[in-house]
């Protein structure tokens, strides 16, 4: 009996020290778990709802991942966590149309042994896996996406890395605690390049094309016959599975779009008789030589995204410096300088080519498929001195992509129900000066401290 009183003691005294009385207990609890709010007020903040459409010194109220409030003298929520935004800039969240943000490559590249039959290799050696899911390759965790993210992206149409026919894209945030929560949209487009094989066929472009048509109308004949049989099997043998072709049924239906990469003005002559020749829906991506192709572009109804990788700028020559030139010229000298003038007319070309789609009236987004983070704002600026405005730029990074990929509903201006992807800048975000501050992806905070060199890393994210 002593025994049993003293073991009540103790076990009371213990109970009293952790607190678990009732009546205790809910408050603890409710203490302890308390979680962070979702709600965010981000006041007197210049909005750029859309090019053209502008709010000053308004607020955005975010709650749940979505924007539910924009304009002057909003009451702000209880339970809102307010971002003061001074005299800064707020954007929707920008779109990069075709990206390897976030993707990983194959761990299991294929066998590079030498082939008995080259002219018949196996499929994953010739580069043509288009039953591939972008989805195997993503990695939250990935450089990449912190580099764009603090750019201000916060949705990428992603894509494999891989041959000429290296599986299926994927939309992605640019946010998320999984790679199966960065995914917005799967199975977007299936994508392609003009890709040659190495030391197989097909080993050069037009054999790419030649196989390109082969497997198209392969799938369509295929597809063909699985409808037969499924109508009336009786007498009819049974249709062999075939991945390969299977991923292109929902294109000859024309459910899906093919992505190909097309940079040089012979790759889009090449892709674009692909296209009339076969009648698949097409998104032009990485375009850089597209201003002798702009009526051919338009009649076919293809989408684009033009490529914000530039060549390197060429320093520009002193008065001295050029005087002194001038007057020490020799031939080959004389040589040289046309050579360079060559070159800058050429780099003009390639900085002027979104004003010349902008005023063929060629709707257009932007990838960065192979632009270095570091260069892609400079290179947009650049893209403006040529003669693109700034409303036409930030259309190309928000409302136009939005509209190609089919999220306006979703994504591309600042307006209530959309989702809560916002890019927020000290300045205006094409002035030289401007850095990103703050970055909402799907609701969630990124606060971006910047490096004394202008470089910008990210830092905290909050939840």
């Amino acid at each position: 009996m002593k025994n049993a009183c003293i073991n009540y003691v103790l076990k009371t005294v213990v109970f009293v020290l952790l607190g678990i009385f009732p009546g205790s207990l809910p408050a603890q609890i409710e203490r302890t778990l308390n979680p962070v709010s979702g709600t965010y007020a981000i006041t007197h903040v210049n909005i750029v709802q859309a090019p053209g459409r502008r709010v000053d010194r308004g607020t955005v109220v975010i709650k749940n991942g979505l924007i539910v409030a924009v304009g002057n003298d909003l009451k702000i929520p209880q339970d809102a966590i307010e971002v003061k935004a001074d005299s800064m800039f707020l954007y929707a969240g920008f779109i990069d149309g075709l990206s390897h943000a976030g993707v990983m490559k194959a761990k299991d590249s294929p066998s590079k042994e030498r082939i008995k039959d080259p002219g018949n290799p196996p499929a994953d050696r010739a580069g043509i896996m288009p039953q591939n899911d972008v989805r195997d390759f993503l990695n939250i965790g990935e450089k990449s996406i912190e580099s764009f993210r603090a750019l201000g992206f916060t949705t990428a149409h992603v894509v494999p890395y891989g041959g000429m026919l290296p599986g299926s894209s994927a939309i992605i945030s640019t946010g998320g605690k999984s790679a199966d929560g960065m995914v917005m949209l799967p199975q977007y487009a299936l994508y392609s390049e003009l890709a040659i094989a190495d030391r197989v066929y097909p080993s050069t472009v037009i054999g790419v094309m030649a196989k390109w048509r082969e497997l198209y109308k392969q799938a369509s004949l295929a597809k063909s016959y699985e409808s037969i049989y499924a109508s009336n099997r009786s007498g009819l043998v049974r249709p062999a599975e075939d991945r390969i072709l299977a991923a292109f049924y929902p294109v000859i239906d024309k459910r899906m779009p093919v992505l190909f990469k097309a940079e040089k003005v012979l790759d889009l002559h090449r892709v674009l008789a692909l296209q009339s020749e076969l009648g698949f829906p097409l998104i032009l991506g990485e375009v850089k030589e597209g201003w002798d192709v702009i009526t051919k572009i338009k009649s076919s109804g293809a989408k684009v995204f033009l490529s914000l990788d530039l060549p390197e700028e060429r320093k520009l020559e002193t008065g001295s410096e050029k005087q002194k030139e001038e007057n020490n010229k020799t031939a080959e000298d004389i040589e040289k300088t046309a050579l360079q003038k060559r070159r800058s007319d050429f780099i003009a070309l390639y900085e002027g080519q979104a004003y010349s789609f902008q005023s063929a009236g060629i709707p257009f987004g932007f990838s960065t498929l192979s632009a270095k983070p570091a260069d892609i704002v400079s290179n947009i600026r650049r893209m403006i001195k040529a003669g693109l405005t700034d409303d036409q730029a930030l259309a190309a990074l928000t409302v136009v992509p939005a509209k190609i990929l089919g999220l306006s509903d979703r994504l591309g201006t600042v307006d209530d129900g959309k989702i809560a992807n916002l890019v927020i800048s000290d300045k205006a975000y094409f002035n030289k000066d401007a850095k990103v501050r703050y970055v909402f992806v799907e609701g969630v905070l990124y606060e971006i401290e910047h490096r004394q060199d202008d470089g910008t890393r990210e830092v905290r994210k909050s939840e």
